[in-house]
């Protein structure tokens, strides 16, 4: 790595801060101390100089001041003036001297000493020689002060604060002197004089020093520029080329021939091209890039990075090229000269790096990226020559339980089959890609064809339901189709796609394995869901939501054992909205979380009001039972109400155990261990299985009122079924209860199938809590 000297400034600086030229800062970012070290090797020589000049001006002196008033005055200041003078030589020398020079600021001490003694005797001078000559040549001296004070504005030193010392010294005593005189203007003009001076010095300094860095600068940049060539020249991943007038190549450089696969002498003097273009030199077949490279040696054109397909030995490969055409002082063509490197992994890396920007690594279809520029393109299509173009969402049904019982890797697997077989599908006109998780999309480029549309969404919704057999596994998922047209359903890519989005979810909404097309009136559907969404956040904060229970009683003796605590929303913007509404809405939104919550405090509330034998049946959403927390919730429910576990049952239905059944059963046997009873709740209606029976133990299992009617309308397979949980039921030491019980008729066949307890219309519909209270002040108006 090439490194330089961090404390110069890397270009002379506009501006420098007077503390920076005085030398009084220590400012990281600017260190004249680092400048001084060039300045030291001139040092003796103006030293020398300043010497030689004070030596002079005060024989001057002393010749014109000797006769006046005598050598017994004049001498011994002389000869402090030397000492003076002398001393300041010595402290110049030791910095000449690198191994003798001070540390730290002692030789600026030093110096600043030195113009403070040297100042003191040349206004002991100006002062006391003129007055003792009873005032004769004072103007003399006083322009000798004036003059000394000018040169030292533009000598040079290393310490450029003793000469603004030494100047202020100076012109304030000659000041001081005159003032003292009554020569007030005299005095004044030696002010101005004093001040230009220092001007002066500070502006003088300012440019030798901006000189000084921008001398460090150059020097620092050739120095960093050979450093660098020469790391260049020992990197090995690049090489320097050279070609005469006539494109061959000379001064082969080891590098360059390794890269050629042939030695120095085998290259030198053969033509570049030859080298590169492999078998194409002989059939003039060869790559537009180094068609482009032979067109720019022609020209005698510079180039830069430019990308070169070359082939060496029959291997393919990557060269990136810079060159300069070469002339001599007559300004004739000499050859090109340039650097190269091979960056065939780079570009391979790049390459794949583009890939993967545009394609799903799991499925190798086009992902999103190349999804939307392709639905962008068929609009653009679509616009020019009038025609529509279409975008299809597929989504896959019952995928989640296949992720969340088999795992992850059978997930992927079987979205790698589902990819093959919607490619399989697909013509020149369309293109499916990936959109993530199990959600794909088709972008029919011409859609103009009637049906077209509707053809392919049947084809794909029957291929993609066929089965899947994935790691010995035999798989049945379905799909959901969501279509819009361009440009009538949208103009845009992301209309398009949010429109085409909207139809995906009515389909999956009306159950699935559907294909629905783009409808405004799904606008609509999806501006109340929003809207009830938002309203459904607020719902608890506004006391909105309310409990009604349903009773269920004893088959043979019809008393009330329990009431299955039903939520109810009474909404101030849209009035009562159904459960079948929100409870999906609140699923979908995680709502139900919250929602849950509030439903098991407050029933276990009320149901402190009934008598003890009488439980409370809380529902418990698959969201709100995963939850980490949900064996504490139930616990502060049932302590914060004073509520005895065995009065509270939990229903769940079989979904739990799609999601994710290790912590559904883990969550479940930890209620039931404080003492709570669990109800397996629409048995028979989604997919059953007598395993979640053998793992855990249900205190009940509620038949669904589709069996019920089914079994009053003499429906064998109804019977059969309800016979077949009764039995499954009584052997497992489990109770049973019907659901959906809406005449006598029913209940009378419901008791007669051996069913433990009924729940329905017949017996009480959904109550208020107060009405709930009355049924057991007033036994005889048990029946609504």
């Amino acid at each position: 790595m090439v490194e330089h000297n961090s404390s110069l400034p890397a270009s002379a600086p506009a501006e420098l801060a007077i503390a920076d030229v005085l030398g009084l800062s220590r400012n990281p970012a600017f260190d004249p101390t680092r400048l001084r070290g060039v300045e030291f090797a001139e040092l003796a020589r103006i030293s020398r100089y300043r010497l030689f000049a004070n030596a002079l001006v005060a024989m001057f002196a002393v010749s014109v001041f000797a006769p006046l008033i005598g050598l017994l005055i004049v001498t011994p200041w002389a000869g402090v003036l030397g000492f003076v003078l002398y001393n300041t030589r010595q402290t110049d020398m030791l910095l000449v001297e690198p191994r003798q020079r001070p540390g730290g600021g002692a030789h600026e001490r030093a110096q600043h000493l030195n113009a403070v003694a040297a100042a003191v005797c040349w206004l002991v001078a100006l002062i006391l020689f003129p007055w003792l000559a009873d005032g004769a040549q004072q103007t003399t001296m006083l322009l000798v002060v004036l003059v000394l004070m000018m040169c030292s504005t533009f000598v040079f030193s290393t310490a450029p604060l003793s000469v603004v010392i030494y100047n202020a010294i100076m012109g304030l005593g000659a000041s001081a002197s005159l003032a003292t005189q009554g020569a007030w203007h005299a005095a004044c003009a030696t002010i101005l004089f004093t001040i230009a001076s220092l001007v002066g010095i500070i502006q003088v300094r300012t440019i030798f020093l901006k000189v000084r860095i921008a001398e460090a600068t150059v020097s620092e940049k050739e120095e960093v520029v050979s450093l660098l060539l020469r790391e260049f020249e020992e990197n090995e991943a690049d090489w320097l080329w050279e070609i005469d007038p006539a494109r061959r190549l000379r001064a082969v450089s080891p590098r360059f021939a390794f890269a050629l696969g042939r030695s120095q002498e085998d290259t030198e003097g053969k033509p570049l091209l030859e080298m590169i273009a492999g078998r194409g030199w002989d059939t003039g077949q060869f790559p537009p890039s180094l068609h482009d490279l032979a067109e720019r040696l022609k020209n005698r054109e510079n180039f830069s990075n430019m990308l070169v397909q070359v082939s060496i030995h029959g291997a393919e490969r990557w060269w990136e090229l810079s060159g300069t055409p070469m002339r001599d002082e007559q300004g004739r063509f000499t050859g090109f000269r340039g650097v190269g490197s091979d960056v065939t992994e780079q570009r391979n890396s790049s390459e794949k790096i583009a890939y993967l920007a545009r394609f799903d690594t799991l499925t190798q279809l086009p992902n999103r990226l190349q999804l939307t520029e392709a639905l962008g393109e068929a609009l653009a299509y679509a616009s020019q020559w009038r025609t529509r173009c279409a975008l299809l969402m597929v989504d896959l049904d019952r995928f989640k339980s296949v992720n969340d019982s088999l795992g992850h890797m059978t997930g992927d697997k079987l979205l790698a089959q589902v990819s093959a077989r919607l490619q399989s599908l697909m013509g020149e006109n369309e293109l499916c890609g990936r959109l993530g998780g199990d959600e794909f999309a088709i972008v029919v480029r011409d859609a103009s064809a009637p049906g077209s549309i509707g053809q392919l969404a049947k084809r794909v919704i029957e291929r993609l339901s066929e089965p899947y057999l994935v790691d010995h596994h035999t798989l049945y998922v379905g799909a959901s189709v969501g279509s819009a047209e361009g440009p009538r359903d949208g103009n845009s890519v992301e209309e398009l796609m949010r429109n085409a989005d909207l139809a995906l979810y009515r389909a999956k909404d009306d159950g699935g394995g559907e294909h629905c097309r783009f409808e405004p009136a799904l606008h609509a559907s999806a501006e109340e869901r929003r809207q009830l969404e938002v309203a459904l956040r607020k719902a608890l904060g506004r006391n909105e939501m309310v409990l009604h229970y349903q009773p269920v009683v004893d088959a043979h003796s019809e008393s009330v054992v329990s009431f299955e605590a039903l939520v109810r929303w009474n909404s101030a913007e849209h009035g009562f909205v159904s459960p079948g509404k929100f409870i999906p809405l609140a699923e979908d939104t995680r709502l139900i979380v919250p929602i849950g919550q509030w439903v098991m405090r407050r029933a276990c509330e009320e149901a402190r009001y009934w008598p003890d034998h009488v439980k409370v049946n809380v529902n418990v959403s698959p969201e709100q039972l995963l939850e980490p927390g949900f064996h504490g919730e139930v616990l502060e429910a049932l302590a914060a109400t004073g509520l005895k576990p065995e009065r509270l049952e939990i229903e769940v239905t079989e979904s739990i155990f799609l999601r994710d059944a290790s912590v559904a059963r883990n969550a479940l046997e930890q209620v039931m261990a404080l003492g709570c009873s669990v109800a397996l709740d629409d048995f028979g209606t989604g997919y059953s299985s007598l395993g979640y029976l053998r793992k855990l133990r249900f205190s009940t299992i509620k038949v669904d009122r589709t069996f019920v009617q089914g079994a009053a309308q003499g429906s064998a397979e109804s019977l059969a079924i309800i016979n077949a949980v009764v039995a499954m039921a009584k052997s497992l030491k489990m109770t049973t209860t019907a659901e959906g019980v809406e005449t006598v008729e029913e209940s009378e066949l419901i008791r007669n199938l051996g069913c433990d307890k009924i729940q329905g219309y017949y017996f009480g519909r959904p109550m208020t809590a107060e009405d709930a209270r009355r049924l057991f002040v007033l036994p005889h108006e048990r029946r609504a």
